[in-house]
């Protein structure tokens, strides 16, 4: 099989390239299920120790850009083909024109910028190829780094929901964030 060349490829950017997951891909699933704070931080809970024969299943689910209850995964990985995180591109509402994007990098690779990169390339793809209009995000209260990319982005505080988390022994905020087209827009021509 030949090279493939990526010079004009929608997918990348000039740090990250978006992928199909595969279904190879379960390795990073199953090695990230043992950070608890990562799992704390993406879904607001402590899962279960992680399985390979769960890593697999669920990679197989997804792989090859499969759809499965409205979301869609990709491999974040570099220009060099390291696999650092995943994306989640979710549909809520077609006809609203609503969308979310669910995103974890494995701890070894944050803060370099894979997360904000990647983030870029879903949002360029919602916006200006599928005119969805609005994106919405929810951050556990205290992921200090997660609402600074969400803003970074263009993203506005819409709200709190307060106490409406429970994790830990405790109760905590949800931060709800908001991104609409015109936001977008205004912040990528300037």
């Amino acid at each position: 099989m030949s090279e493939h060349i990526y010079d004009n490829y929608f997918w990348q950017n000039d740090l990250v390239r978006l992928r199909p997951w595969s279904e190879d891909d379960w390795e990073w699933i199953y090695h990230t299920g043992f950070d608890t704070s990562l799992s704390r931080l993406a879904s607001y809970k402590v899962n279960f120790p992680p399985t390979i024969s769960e890593a697999k299943e669920y990679s197989k689910e997804v792989e090859n850009c499969a759809t499965k209850s409205g979301n869609t995964v990709f491999a974040i990985e570099t220009l060099d083909g390291i696999h650092v995180g995943r994306i989640i591109f979710a549909l809520d509402s077609e006809r609203h024109g609503t969308f979310g994007i669910g995103i974890r990098i494995a701890k070894e690779y944050q803060g370099n910028g894979y997360g904000t990169s990647a983030m870029e390339i879903l949002l360029k793809y919602a916006f200006m190829e599928r005119r969805l209009n609005k994106c919405s995000s929810t951050v556990l209260e205290g992921n200090e780094a997660t609402i600074k990319m969400h803003k970074k982005l263009g993203y506005e505080q819409e709200g709190v929901l307060k106490q409406n988390i429970y994790t830990n022994g405790r109760y905590y905020n949800e931060i709800c964030l908001g991104l609409t087209k015109d936001m977008y827009l205004k912040n990528t021509v300037e």
